[in-house]
């Protein structure tokens, strides 16, 4: 089955990334815990998903979680 559904994320990757650089392409919110970069984004399907990920490798980011939330 396919998701298609909007869905809540919780996306943590390791070091401090630029707030300014991700909001670009999606609507997040950011905080930094320790050495890590907490991002949480609505994103409209797993499409949007691996799209938002593909960004973040792009930025050089290292993935550490991605979580699914409860709504």
């Amino acid at each position: 089955m396919i998701d298609t559904e909007a869905a809540r994320y919780q996306i943590r990757v390791q070091g401090r990334l630029d707030g300014a650089r991700l909001v670009r392409y999606a609507a997040v919110s950011i905080c930094y815990v320790n050495n890590e970069t907490v991002i949480t984004t609505v994103l409209p399907d797993q499409s949007a998903l691996y799209g938002f990920l593909n960004r973040l490798r792009d930025l050089g980011a290292t993935l550490i979680a991605v979580e699914r939330q409860e709504n």
